[in-house]
């Protein structure tokens, strides 16, 4: 899966569309909440013969929210379970915004060499 393919994923997420943004939204664009945004945040890849033989990209979806708000939570958990992604998922709220962050990590398998 790719990053634009998650974004797809995302974007069909039913009261989502059109709120996904990669990292932030732009400063004052952002829509009223809830709203996601996914990130890169590291590689962790597989290699053989000194070359890369499979890019893994471990990536945060940021699921922000004004209070608690479980049905969101199952949207976005569904969306990734059905598109085979494993996650984890940690929550925080972020003070000087006033919104809940519940950030999902998961990791895209982004290329795959069976050759080398």
């Amino acid at each position: 899966m790719t990053l634009n393919d998650l974004n797809t994923v995302l974007q069909s997420i039913p009261g989502f569309s059109k709120k996904v943004a990669y990292r932030a939204f732009p400063v004052g664009k952002a829509p009223k909440l809830p709203f996601i945004c996914y990130l890169c945040t590291q590689t962790s890849n597989l290699d053989a013969d000194n070359a890369v033989y499979q890019v893994m990209q471990a990536v945060d979806v940021e699921l922000y929210t004004a209070s608690k708000d479980e049905k969101s939570e199952r949207l976005v958990e569904k969306a990734l379970d059905e598109n085979g992604l494993v996650w984890e998922k940690y929550e925080e709220y972020i003070d000087s915004e006033n919104c809940y962050m519940i950030t999902y990590s998961t990791t895209l398998v982004i290329t795959q060499t069976t050759t080398y």
